[in-house]
């Protein structure tokens, strides 16, 4: 299972918000920023924060994905 940030970065740039706005607004860590840019888990608390300041769901700024299984 692989966890992506990449609708969060494209939601921020549509809304025209840093990073930086976002952790302050939010409430969260430069080390939740930080893992995040990593595609790193962060708490459940922690994406709850940045979704009310971005008044969205969770669904639009994670993308969970899990590899492919080939068969054969």
């Amino acid at each position: 299972m692989a966890i992506n940030y990449n609708r969060l970065w494209k939601l921020l740039i549509d809304k025209s918000i840093t990073k930086t706005e976002l952790r302050k607004r939010a409430g969260v860590s430069t080390n939740v920023i930080a893992k995040m840019g990593k595609n790193e888990t962060v708490s459940m608390e922690s994406l709850a924060k940045i979704c009310a300041v971005l008044n969205c769901g969770l669904d639009d700024i994670v993308e969970i994905t899990t590899p492919k299984v080939v068969e054969g």
